[in-house]
């Protein structure tokens, strides 16, 4: 299969919605499914549908729709969910104990493997298998483990510090919960920016359209 060189933003943010629906499909034993009922139930039209599919290859047959299973893992492929993450959380606040102990990530091959704060103590009924240390020890559990991606969960003031010291440290993927945009923190870093008041606000905005 082989992937276009440029993907569009909108295509890129449809693909998990895909996937969590086929997802769910698959669990509910269903083993084929049209474009059109994709359509239906993700809000989009069959002809997007097939637009968004057509990117990445061809998944079904025309008249005949798309098998279920084949389409959740060419989707997870596209996704890079057939592959093992290794996630380290910096800050063990609200967000970041969230995180920590929510399992659906581990269904899709993200696992967290440790935590980081100033005060490690903070921190309590985190999963089996999740270290806590001191931030002082970050340059050390680099440089001895496989870490994929950072969760930044500090304060706005010290997100910025916290992604330069990563960066040094060889860690250039983020998804930042830190309300600054760290997007060109440095050349070559993926960062998925994560602004719980951007999507509150859009809400109230559809609230008050709608009054």
């Amino acid at each position: 299969m082989a992937k276009k060189c440029t993907i569009s933003e909108a295509v890129i943010k449809r693909l998990p919605r895909y996937y969590r629906y086929i997802k769910q499909l698959e669990r509910d034993g269903v083993k084929r499914v049209s474009s059109s009922e994709l359509a239906k139930n993700l809000g989009v039209t069959a002809s997007q549908v097939r637009q968004d599919f057509s990117n990445f290859g061809e998944f079904g047959q025309q008249g005949y729709g798309y098998s279920v299973g084949k389409l959740r893992s060419e989707i997870a492929s596209i996704l890079g969910l057939d592959q093992q993450h290794n996630i380290i959380i910096i800050g063990c606040g609200n967000i970041g104990k969230a995180l920590a102990r929510y399992i659906g990530f581990a269904d899709d091959g993200f696992f967290v493997r440790a935590m980081f704060d100033v005060d490690p103590t903070v921190i309590q009924k985190v999963p089996e298998g999740v270290e806590v240390l001191n931030v002082n020890r970050l340059a050390e559990y680099i440089n001895t483990h496989p870490v994929d991606i950072a969760a930044i969960c500090v304060q706005k003031e010290y997100a910025k510090d916290v992604a330069e010291n990563l960066v040094r440290l060889g860690v250039k993927h983020f998804w930042n919960f830190a309300p600054v945009d760290l997007s060109g923190v440095a050349e070559g870093v993926i960062c998925e920016n994560i602004n719980m008041s951007d999507s509150l606000f859009v809400l109230s905005y559809r609230i008050n359209e709608q009054q």
